[in-house]
């Protein structure tokens, strides 16, 4: 009996047994790097991160070159025509020309980002990995953002070199080392980062593609046409705090009275910036995905 006791235990204890050949599972930590990871690898495998980001870069630098090309052959400058408008322009102003078409692809890709993982229900397993909430977030601002930023800065070069050199021998013509050049097609590039992080935050905060593309369209398009409406006395001082025209004053190289400096259109910017993540934050922490 003794013996039979001695040989089931050696049975149970033996280390070809499956529970004892298993290795334990590693515990892995959530920490901020491994959430930007994350979202890093997940933005890339989006097919259309690829598609839009794309079509920002072109709008970017395709309407740059055709202002310049237009302006360097003179056509429409004198007979009233579209090209009127390109009279007084520099070669800053005409290369960036398609800025404002390439802010709205870099937005609503950053609505898509956010919005697009509860459309498919897929927030529903990035929160169970990640239960603080925030993180994510934050992770997929900071990401985008700086992909937009890196993307948009790139785009904003290339078209100025190619419109810089469409213009050669023109009043409009500069130099990267001319007083305000460079700090102006950063601007650009930092402008476009900060579109993509508003629109990453509509995305969170309103968890539909269509709600939030609609309302970073009227912010960037319909409200700055509204505010004709308001009095005169009251226009210039509304007008240059949207984030469009705010946005302006990074990028342009010539201020007046009616707009803001660069560095105080950055801090109101900022400011937006951080107004559509707190609302995003507040009700990612407040409400079920």
């Amino acid at each position: 009996m003794t013996t039979m006791t001695e040989t089931h235990n050696a049975t149970t204890t033996s280390p070809s047994s499956p529970e004892a050949a298993q290795p334990a599972r590693p515990r892995y930590k959530v920490t901020g790097l491994r959430v930007l990871r994350s979202e890093w690898a997940k933005l890339w495998t989006l097919r259309s991160t690829w598609i839009t980001l794309a079509l920002g870069l072109v709008f970017l630098i395709a309407f740059g070159v055709i202002a310049a090309a237009q302006y360097g052959s003179g056509s429409g400058l004198d007979d009233g025509g579209p090209g009127g408008d390109l009279s007084n322009a520099d070669a800053l102003g005409l290369s960036l020309f398609g800025i404002s078409l390439a802010q709205m692809a870099f937005g609503i890709l950053g609505v898509m980002v956010t919005a697009g993982e509860y459309s498919t229900g897929m927030i529903r397993s990035t929160l169970a990995a990640v239960p603080r909430r925030l993180p994510v977030l934050w992770s997929k601002s900071a990401v985008f953002g700086l992909v937009t930023f890196a993307v948009g800065t790139i785009g904003a070069l290339v078209a100025f070199l190619i419109g810089n050199e469409l213009v050669s021998g023109t009043a409009a013509e500069l130099s990267l080392s001319d007083s305000g050049v460079v700090r102006s097609l950063l601007g650009a590039g930092v402008y476009l980062g900060l579109i993509a992080v508003i629109g990453t935050a509509l995305g969170a905060l309103f968890r539909s593609v269509a709600g939030g593309i609609s309302v970073l369209v009227g912010t960037l398009m319909l409200v700055p046409n509204l505010t004709s409406l308001l009095p005169n006395s009251w226009e210039d001082d509304v007008n240059k705090y949207l984030p469009t025209n705010a946005g302006e004053s990074l990028y342009s190289l010539t201020h007046d009275a009616a707009s803001l400096s660069p560095t105080a259109g950055l801090l109101v910017l900022l400011g937006w910036s951080a107004l559509a993540l707190a609302g995003a934050a507040y009700r990612l922490v407040r409400k079920d995905a």
